[in-house]
């Protein structure tokens, strides 16, 4: 399999887990004292680490540190929207769309000499 896409596979992974350390806590402990919310966030993000590193040194032996980041921002919308509209019910907002299509132009002038 190709190295960006086992890239993109692996921060898909890693992002579910970071939305979930990030995020979940608000929902489902918001009555503990937040530092039972921290360490239980940061056993999360451990796991979110075991992809997100490996997605990284696997996609930068094809791509540069920002094309990279560049794709983890999309990759980190595109989780976070249906978990928040979703898992935490909030509204789904125009503002998804346009930050969307903000990104849609980060990922022409980070990918445009790439395809020149």
């Amino acid at each position: 399999m190709h190295p960006i896409l086992i890239s993109i596979g692996l921060l898909v992974c890693s992002n579910v887990f970071m939305t979930f350390a990030w995020y979940a806590h608000l929902k489902e402990l918001s009555n503990k004292p937040w530092i039972i919310a921290a360490l239980v966030s940061w056993g999360i993000a451990l796991l979110e680490y075991l992809f997100q590193v490996p997605a990284n040194r696997i996609g930068y032996t094809v791509l540069t540190v920002g094309q990279l980041k560049i794709i983890q921002e999309v990759i980190t919308l595109s989780v976070f929207v249906p978990f928040s509209v979703m898992y935490l019910k909030e509204p789904l907002k125009l503002d998804y769309l346009w930050a969307g299509l903000c990104l849609v132009g980060a990922v022409y002038f980070m990918f445009r000499s790439r395809f020149a």
